[in-house]
């Protein structure tokens, strides 16, 4: 069906795919310490690749670990086929310890649950499953395998089922974003998925240029292409009162894959839905549509003509002396960054200097963290890597959320991935401080302690060894500078601590 690659912490249960490995060439079997690094990487495979991986987890508990990187894969909306071994089932009746409720686990993450308890339709189940994560917009797929279904006779080899097309664009819908973008009211269009892609991005761009509108993106995004020659356009602000401010002055808002823009959080006093209230939203696709059909199809209605981005200086390095801050960080990454490198972001209180640094890079694709679970930053680039060999990946790293799954950091080593991470070393949970303070709650000295990852300070240069990955640490650009040139003449991974 197209799956040739494993990401897997296997058990006891998952004994005969590990030895059908062996058996049936063409899949690689790429181990992860920990299943959250695992499940990660199968999301950045599938962005990068645009095909899904495989996972394979140890019953329920294994699949427990890798729930919330299959919540943000879930939300990224990637194809990903999720396989979990299970209890015999002539073994389950007696409630052994890893006995659980893997199907109650699986389904909050799934768009499709399968148990298979008959050999000979695993690979007819098999099929479905690979068709059921293609399935537009792209899902999570698990199907559970007892393992007297993987060790009984009898199996059959099934072929491949082709995956649903996109359902038809509204021509309603079609119809009345053309109007909306005639009538001479202040317009945006805001876009999701593949709308993010270079095509779709000068689609959009050339709409504009057509007819006054305005182009966003959402918050987060699963793949944004960005850089010099592609259009530059912003994101709808992460600080609540700042979307809000931001999209007040629009009348309409017209949707391409994206949802309705509501804040991250709620907070005392402010609205949930950062759109204007008297703003008229209006869908012309929705993510299981065609967002890049759906543009074009619009385009077409206009006669607007694709643009691309403004040509631009490459940003020149900060001076030697400049402070390093978030922003001069992003603007040193900008000078040096290859050509087609792959940016994951999970950069938190840091993201806002350093994406705007960026925007005057070389042509690269920026990934997001898309369901909020923090620690998912290596494990993206990670899987990011393995999908997308011979491109640079850019980790930018909050200090706080890599602790999740630095195992990551032993599987780039093991792969020799050519990951750069850039640990954004601040010794606290940044976010947390000030999301305290926007919620009113008041904080003591142990709600303080809470936020700090200090006493004592984490030493990323000899964790980072201890996983195979050689690393530096600098607090200044300059330096910063010259790791980067080393670290892109080198294969391999490479960790870069940037003390703030």
């Amino acid at each position: 069906c197209g799956v040739d690659t494993c990401f897997t912490n296997p058990g006891t249960s998952e004994m005969h795919f590990v030895a059908a490995l062996d058996q049936v060439p063409g899949i690689r079997c790429v181990l992860a310490l920990f299943e959250g690094v695992a499940s990660g990487a199968a999301d950045g495979y599938a962005r990068m690749s645009e095909r899904p991986a495989a996972t394979l987890f140890h019953c329920g508990p294994g699949l427990g670990n890798a729930l919330a990187n299959l919540h943000n894969a879930r939300r990224a909306c990637v194809p990903l086929v999720n396989i979990v071994g299970d209890q015999a089932v002539r073994q389950r009746p007696l409630d052994p310890p890893l006995t659980a409720d893997t199907e109650g686990f699986a389904r909050p993450v799934s768009c499709w649950v399968k148990t298979c308890e008959d050999t000979a339709a695993l690979g007819a189940e098999a099929a479905l499953a690979v068709r059921a994560a293609l399935t537009a917009p792209g899902g999570v797929a698990t199907l559970i395998l007892p393992a007297d279904t993987s060790w009984n006779p009898g199996g059959v080899v099934a072929a491949p089922l082709p995956a649903p097309a996109h359902p038809p664009l509204d021509p309603h819908s079609l119809e009345q974003a053309a109007a909306m973008l005639r009538n001479g009211k202040r317009t945006l269009l805001l876009l999701a998925g593949r709308a993010l892609l270079e095509r779709g991005l000068r689609t959009a761009a050339g709409i504009a240029a057509r007819t006054g509108a305005q182009i966003m993106a959402e918050t987060f995004n699963t793949r944004m292409q960005r850089g010099q020659g592609r259009p530059t356009i912003p994101c709808v602000p992460y600080v609540v009162p700042t979307a809000v401010e931001t999209l007040a002055a629009f009348e309409q808002i017209i949707l391409v894959g994206a949802k309705d823009p509501v804040g991250f959080f709620a907070y005392p006093d402010q609205p949930g839905r950062v759109a204007p209230p008297a703003a008229r939203i209006h869908i012309l696709a929705r993510p299981e549509h065609d967002p890049e059909a759906a543009l074009a199809a619009l385009a077409e209605d206009l006669g607007a003509q694709p643009q691309a981005g403004e040509k631009r200086e490459t940003p020149p390095l900060p001076a030697k002396d400049a402070p390093f801050t978030p922003a001069n960080i992003g603007q040193t990454l900008a000078a040096l960054l290859p050509e087609g490198a792959i940016i994951v972001d999970e950069s938190i209180s840091s993201r806002d200097p350093l994406v705007k640094a960026l925007a005057g890079a070389a042509p690269h694709d920026h990934l997001c963290m898309m369901g909020g679970a923090i620690g998912e930053g290596l494990p993206l680039a990670t899987g990011a890597a393995v999908g997308a060999p011979g491109r640079k990946v850019y980790g930018l790293q909050a200090d706080g959320s890599a602790l999740y799954t630095v195992q990551a950091l032993w599987t780039q080593a093991r792969e020799k991935l050519d990951c750069v991470t850039l640990v954004l070393s601040n010794r606290k949970y940044a976010i947390l401080q000030y999301e305290l303070k926007k919620v009113g709650a008041k904080a003591g000295q142990t709600a303080l302690d809470m936020l700090s990852l200090d006493r004592p300070d984490m030493d990323w240069i000899r964790l980072a060894e201890g996983f195979g990955v050689e690393a530096a640490r600098t607090d200044n650009t300059a330096r910063l500078a010259d790791l980067l040139r080393e670290a892109a003449k080198r294969p391999g991974p490479f960790l870069i601590e940037l003390c703030l």
